[in-house]
């Protein structure tokens, strides 16, 4: 018989509850309608690059210094220190090097911001490599004086891609379930918490919040139905369907990589098993039967494989197999309790949960080497959701009896936290690059 107790982890009955009633979901919630996610950077990496962003010119006309948002990002990714010094600097000005490089710059950003037709604004930016003497580019955006934090967000981007060679993420997006009260909210917010709008509110549960590969739709579980519901929510019209509402519990939905299939996890034939579905809900088939629970699928990026949590070997352990069918394997052999399987996005990391010592931390385990790394020393981390550039996870946990988000770097040396005053936060999902 199933033993409750085993696959669980102490962090409030109710949610161990309804983590055991939707097969193994951790519980998400919710909060105050456009509660905006504040983030306290509490680690930084060990060499982090020393960089200037000079005011833009003319950016007070828009109502937001965009210098100001391209300093916050490079700041909270922990890899760039900000080289203090006021100063404002049009993107065609010339550029002082012996004096940035007495200040201690390696790199400086300028930039302006000029008046355009139909009361739009053009945004010229360029980046200087200090040491070196020379301009490493730089681009024009034209925009509407609302979106200049997104523009702010994509200069970033730039910045970090051409110092670090690996694409930023400053311009995803976020999803998260806040709960305050009796109130639920499923909200996405900037890759930094602001701009925090509402997908769904809800007096009942919102779990399992999954983003589809192009970042236009999300799948979720929903408990208004007094039953656990997977739905499927376009952000652009804000309608939502049914995908799978069958007898007993429906939840845990997963994306295939081409965006066309869930993976979902269904009581309807008795146990907890993993079934495949089209995104329409059409076309459900069970792909694998197993004598305990399997729970939390997720898919291998190459769509070849799928990863999940199963307590089929008499312990909670991670398993792997073919999504075109056959045998699973299992993955995790280290410790009693291992769940929550997320693949990196270059498929040569899967982060986890591993209890250690009393402790549930996120964890990563090398796919070719097998060698494994705690990146939190938290001790009720739950729901591991990659950057997709692969460069930091974001997790929820608990601090003083609530419940907060964090983001820990592949390293472990970059370290954040994200709350949201007086309100518990849960489940994270980090969305994909903005097609």
């Amino acid at each position: 018989m199933y033993n409750p107790v085993a696959f669980s982890k102490p962090i409030i009955d109710m949610r161990r509850f309804l983590r055991l009633l939707v097969a193994g979901c951790a519980m998400l919630a919710a909060s105050l309608a456009h509660a905006q996610l504040t983030i306290e950077i509490t680690g930084a990496g060990a060499n982090r690059l020393p960089i200037a962003i000079a005011d833009f010119q003319g950016e007070s006309a828009v109502g937001q210094d965009i210098s100001a948002v391209v300093r916050a990002d490079l700041e909270r990714s922990g890899l760039f220190r900000l080289v203090p010094g006021a100063v404002t600097l049009s993107e065609s000005a010339p550029i002082a090097y012996d004096d940035w490089k007495g200040r201690g710059a390696d790199a400086l950003v300028v930039g302006s911001v000029l008046p355009g037709a139909g009361g739009r604004f053009e945004v010229r930016f360029r980046l200087y490599d200090v040491q070196k003497g020379t301009a490493l580019g730089g681009l024009v955006y034209t925009m509407a004086a609302a979106q200049a934090r997104t523009t702010g967000h994509r200069i970033a981007d730039f910045v970090y891609e051409k110092l670090l060679g690996e694409k930023g993420v400053f311009s995803t997006r976020i999803a998260y379930v806040v709960k305050s009260g009796a109130r639920y909210e499923l909200q996405i917010a900037d890759a930094d918490g602001v701009n925090a709008q509402t997908a769904l509110a809800s007096r009942e549960p919102i779990i399992s919040p999954a983003w589809s590969p192009d970042g236009t739709r999300l799948a979720y579980v929903s408990f208004e139905a007094k039953k656990p519901v997977v739905y499927v929510h376009s952000l652009a019209s804000g309608k939502r369907h049914v995908v799978a509402n069958f007898k007993g519990s429906n939840s845990a939905p997963a994306w295939s990589p081409d965006g066309r299939r869930l993976a979902v996890v269904l009581t309807k034939d008795g146990g907890s098993q993993i079934y495949m579905m089209n995104a329409d809900g059409s076309g459900v088939t069970r792909i694998a039967s197993s004598a305990g629970i399997d729970t939390e699928p997720f898919f291998s990026p190459d769509g070849q494989y799928l990863y999940f949590t199963s307590d089929r070997g008499g312990s909670p352990q991670i398993y792997r197999m073919p999504v075109a069918g056959g045998s699973a394997q299992r993955v995790t052999f280290e410790g009693g309790y291992n769940v929550s399987p997320r693949i990196s996005p270059d498929g040569k990391t899967l982060a986890y949960v591993s209890r250690n010592g009393g402790r549930f931390q996120v964890t990563i385990m090398d796919l070719a080497t097998r060698q494994t790394q705690i990146l939190t020393d938290s001790a009720k981390d739950e729901s591991p959701s990659w950057a997709p550039n692969g460069r930091m996870i974001l997790y929820a946990s608990e601090i003083g009896g609530r419940g907060v988000l964090a983001a820990v770097s592949s390293d472990g040396r970059v370290k954040q936290r994200l709350s949201v005053q007086a309100a518990d936060v849960r489940e994270p999902a980090w969305g994909p690059f903005i097609q």
